[in-house]
């Protein structure tokens, strides 16, 4: 991995580009542990970016960030049945502390259920407390033992959760739908990845839910990315830890809860998706890097008034709101230059040579179409900000035409399974809602129904894979 550019094409192997591009950029690499990584300081920014946009989201909807440890007493995870059987082949447990055999072990938190609802019943007594409306941004460890793959499937990562708490179902179900929504925004309008939206079935829900809400975005590879969830807990929960209020009818009732979360997954998305060859292409609303200003010297002609005109340029940019750099390094040439900052995708590149100087011009290149233009040195503020939002919805949309084209309706189990092992994608089909057939469906082909539309659609043929009458139409896809 010595050479600096990627030396795959997307197209050709996909996997490898992958890993290429998000080591060669900066944004992460592999950690001295097993199945663990690196955020670097790349990819550390773009999580900052969108810990930035989500908790402006949430807090100007009322709730408070906290912090829980990570450590979660077994007894506790064992409380909920459906809960703990579903993450106990993912927890890594702690037996030993110093030199002392630890009375109870302690799993490293695999998600905060537990621990937070031990708390919640001891806080919640009267419907004056309520909604309680806490998120937390934390690491989580799951003991993945299939291969790494940075950003998408690693034992530890980075992500928010966030756990509330309401007097009714329809507060709770409210809840639910208003996080989905901040969900797909910052998906679609921040990340330019266009998602599905919809519910999981009871065989994909989250373990211990009423119901499971998801947005899921497609890959360049045909397989489907779940970018975030947004569960209803229902009552269960407030039943084992017992969380229960007094209501102003003066009678006890037990809480309605939700949970939410999205995770740094999210940057692996970003990669894939709109990613090329020459490596990341980064969205101007989530990169911390929206234009970089490079000065270009010809044996030392002019390089005093080339450096100020270009520092005034980054200057005029910064007071006006653009996240621009000024990239003075000596050592390096601008085509050197010109490559990395390529290769981490910064959206806008600024040149200012001699000629520039001269003509009182400058020079900007878009990475996203690599199309070059010479514009008067008054205009460009006017014409970043043009250009910022061009290539914001160019992403967007070319990303959104892939979906679309790549979202196939099948009336058969043989049309299903020749569009799945030919392209992938979103497979439309007619299911009869027996977790039988998809069950049946997952053992034989690896695909899983990815969301249940919330305005249901009317079937066009029967069950794809039993024959029998539909009942639902849904989306199935080969997941990550």
């Amino acid at each position: 991995m010595s050479e600096m550019g990627i030396t795959v094409k997307k197209s050709e192997n996909f996997s490898e580009w992958y890993t290429q591009t998000v080591l060669k950029s900066g944004l992460a690499d592999y950690a001295p542990i097993k199945g663990c990584m690196i955020f670097r300081e790349h990819s550390y920014a773009i999580w900052e970016k969108i810990q930035e946009i989500f908790n402006k989201r949430i807090k100007e909807k009322g709730h408070k960030n906290v912090y829980f440890p990570m450590f979660i007493p077994e007894s506790f995870l064992k409380k909920e049945a459906e809960h703990f059987e579903g993450f106990v082949p993912e927890v890594a447990w702690i037996t030993t502390g110093g030199n002392s055999k630890l009375e109870e072990r302690l799993a490293v938190r695999p998600t905060s259920e537990t621990i937070m609802y031990a708390m919640y019943a001891k806080w919640i007594r009267s419907w004056r407390d309520l909604p309680l409306k806490l998120n937390q941004w934390c690491n989580i460890v799951r003991w993945e033992t299939r291969a790494t793959k940075l950003f998408l499937r690693t034992r530890e990562f980075l992500w928010q959760e966030g756990h509330t708490a309401h007097a009714t179902k329809e507060e709770a179900d409210t809840e639910v739908m208003e996080i989905l929504s901040i969900y797909k925004d910052l998906v679609e309008n921040y990340l330019a990845i266009p998602v599905l939206v919809g519910k999981k079935t009871e065989n994909e829900k989250f373990a211990g839910a009423l119901y499971t809400t998801a947005v899921e975005a497609l890959m360049p590879d045909g397989k489907v990315l779940q970018m975030g969830t947004s569960h209803n807990l229902g009552q269960n929960f407030a039943k084992v830890f017992s969380i229960k209020f007094i209501g102003e009818d003066e009678k006890e009732h037990y809480v309605w809860q939700t949970s939410w979360g999205v995770s740094t997954r999210m940057i692996g998305a970003l990669v894939m998706v709109h990613g090329d060859d020459k490596g990341l292409v980064l969205p101007p609303k989530i990169t911390p890097v929206q234009a970089v200003i490079i000065p270009i010297f010809y044996k030392n002609v002019a390089q005093k008034l080339i450096l100020e005109k270009a520092r005034e340029v980054l200057n005029k940019l910064v007071e006006n709101g653009v996240a621009a750099v000024l990239d003075d390094r000596p050592a390096y040439t601008p085509g050197w230059k010109f490559n990395e900052w390529e290769l981490k995708g910064v959206p806008i590149r600024i040149e200012i040579g001699p000629r520039d100087v001269k003509q009182k011009q400058l020079t900007l290149a878009r990475r996203d179409t690599f199309e070059r233009l010479a514009i008067k040195e008054e205009e460009i503020v006017d014409v970043v900000n043009k250009l910022l939002e061009e290539i914001q919805s160019n992403l967007f949309n070319r990303a959104k035409k892939f979906l679309e084209d790549n979202i196939t309706t099948v009336k058969t189990y043989d049309e299903f399974k020749e569009t799945l092992k030919k392209k992938g994608g979103f497979i439309r089909a007619c299911w009869c809602s027996s977790p039988t057939c998809e069950e049946k469906i997952k053992e034989e082909t690896g695909a899983t129904i990815r969301i249940v539309p919330f305005e249901k659609e009317k079937p066009f043929s029967n069950c794809i894979y039993c024959d029998k009458e539909a009942k639902d139409v849904v989306y199935f896809g080969r997941a990550y």
